[in-house]
């Protein structure tokens, strides 16, 4: 049992979010609210880190960020679309955790440090025989991959189609629920566990196969080596801009738009640059789902492809793997022989963290308390655009300095004769773990409780009163991330997340540092720096966990 006291659940005495307009103010939504409190039953919740995306208070409840969204053209189509009325949100916080944050910091600081003291005392061999492990498990092939694949694209078409002419509640929406909760945050969770499940499940895999086989393998134009996966960080940036500054991301229609046209640019993409091409350059999901996959608990060896997805360059564009076998690995094996990563790649990687951070970061009293903002008359988001996009910039600068500044540091501590750029490549492989841990710990309470709605929401797509899945009328248990206790477990449960998370990024980078320098010492010093950014990087994370914000 532990000693320490659990953490105080304050009321919530801070007015709605946002600027909720007179009218909004008995919506249907509200109505149905005070209707449950009424009647004892649990009401939509305000809790954990979920900030509303629609102005005015709407909807702030799933701070993923969108599985289909445009590229630079679409941030001024989403800016010229204008934002619809605010709806009554009930997933922001509704209590103020007061925890025991100075002894959590410096245990899991502490825990980190550790981890990187054994592993410098460990034989030299300890990371290849810890790795190479596997435990082989069948073989199978992926026949069958272009048919989930149409199957997920039919079931876009569905959402996409809600989204235009169901709902306008993003909670009674599924295309919000699915995109920000299923997607953002329930696969990328998958996707460390498992493995590629993206490869399977992205929407344009079929497609693109069928119009192949209809027109004929083309000739499609190779992109210039220089151009790396540059395509795939703009996009990037341009989603978390979206997910994060935007005034009203979780809007259906508004989402709708962005996520259909963002389909058809790059279907359009694959069918010029070549399907294999563009989705690891320009396609920021596909790419970001793969280096997610590294971490998994599960490796599918490549088997004899097939010649049938060769186009006229003789690329293979989406041959069927004939046997791949399954195996079971250790948690983070497969980045121990991962290839560099280019510039273009250590931007992407950086940024994907960086821009959860600031997720957590901008919610904070502290921040807005920098630009004289009172957390308890928030202006709402239009107000913020600008202090939201410096900061969104702001993180990823600082992020990407430390670490060059890690890796220089590390270098010439170790006298490496490397270059930055292959150092960096590999290192940088070491963040992956912790942007995974992140993105768990900071969405959990958004899984626990929009995850409900999204099941609800699925059952009647267009509001028209089915129950498709029988779970149209479920009971949504807003326990499930607030009250006392519960609070206290799940801050510890995203806690150790982190902590572990770090530890783990720890065990990778002492694996690739061997790959850089042999020589036990020379690998413990060239870690020295980088171990010390980790460190920091705990303390920021459980900081942010545990500080007061607002929404």
């Amino acid at each position: 049992m532990s000693s320490v006291a659990p953490p105080s659940v304050l009321p919530d005495i801070s007015p709605t979010w946002g600027e909720i307009a007179p009218s909004l103010r008995f919506s249907p939504i509200t109505k149905a609210a005070e209707g449950e409190a009424a009647a004892g039953l649990p009401i939509s919740p305000r809790v954990g880190e979920m900030s509303g995306r629609t102005e005015g208070g709407a909807v702030e409840h799933c701070q993923n960020q969108v599985a289909h969204l445009l590229p630079c053209l679409l941030l001024v189509l989403a800016l010229a679309i204008p934002p619809t009325p605010a709806f009554a949100h009930a997933s922001d916080r509704g209590h103020v955790l007061l925890l025991p944050t100075g002894y959590y910091v410096a245990g899991g600081a502490l825990a980190v440090a550790a981890s990187f003291l054994v592993l410098a005392l460990l034989p030299s061999d300890f990371p290849t025989r810890f790795w190479r492990r596997r435990l082989p498990l069948f073989a199978f092939g992926d026949g069958a991959r272009a048919t989930v694949s149409l199957i997920s694209f039919a079931g876009f078409a569905i959402l996409v189609a809600a989204g235009l002419f169901g709902s306008r509640d993003p909670l009674s929406n599924p295309l919000p629920l699915a995109i920000w909760t299923l997607l953002w945050v329930g696969l990328v969770l998958l996707q460390g566990l498992l493995g590629n499940l993206w490869s399977w499940l992205n929407p344009w895999y079929g497609p693109w196969l069928v119009i192949s086989g209809l027109f004929g393998a083309r000739e499609t134009w190779r992109p210039p080596p220089w151009l790396g996966c540059w395509p795939a960080v703009v996009l990037f940036f341009t989603f978390a801009w979206f997910e994060l500054i935007d005034p009203a991301p979780d809007d259906p229609a508004r989402l709708a738009w962005a996520a259909g046209l963002y389909w058809l640019l790059s279907f359009a993409a694959m069918l010029v640059f070549g399907y294999r091409d563009w989705s690891r350059r320009g396609e920021f999901l596909t790419v970001f789902f793969a280096m997610v996959a590294r971490f998994a608990l599960l490796e599918r060896n490549e088997g004899k492809r097939n010649e049938g997805g060769r186009n006229e360059g003789g690329r293979n564009e989406g041959g069927r793997n004939e046997g791949g076998r399954l195996s079971l690995c250790w948690p983070g094996a497969k980045l121990s022989d991962a290839a560099p990563l280019s510039l273009s790649g250590i931007a992407f990687l950086l940024l994907a963290l960086s821009s959860v951070s600031f997720d957590g970061l901008s919610k904070t009293f502290f921040w807005l308390g920098l630009f004289g903002l009172n957390p308890l008359e928030f202006p709402g988001r239009t107000a913020t655009i600008g202090i939201g996009t410096l900061g969104l910039v702001l993180m990823f600068v600082l992020l990407a300095a430390a670490f060059i500044v890690a890796i220089v540091l590390g270098q010439r501590l170790a006298g490496s004769p490397h270059s930055l750029g292959q150092a960096a490549g590999l290192l940088v492989w070491s963040i992956v773990p912790i942007a995974l841990a992140y993105h768990v710990a900071h969405y959990l309470t958004a899984l626990l409780v929009d995850g409900q709605y999204a099941m609800a929401a699925l059952s009647d797509p267009f509001a028209l009163g089915w129950n498709l899945f029988g779970t149209a009328d479920m009971r949504i248990e807003a326990g499930a991330a607030a009250g006392a206790g519960l609070a206290w477990w799940l801050w510890n449960f995203q806690a150790g997340v982190i902590i572990t998370g770090h530890m783990l990024a720890v065990l990778v980078a002492h694996g690739l540092a061997w790959r850089l320098h042999p020589v036990p010492a020379r690998a413990a010093l060239s870690q020295s720096p980088l171990t010390v950014l980790m460190i920091a990087y705990t303390v920021f994370g459980l900081w942010l966990l545990a500080t007061p914000a607002a929404g």
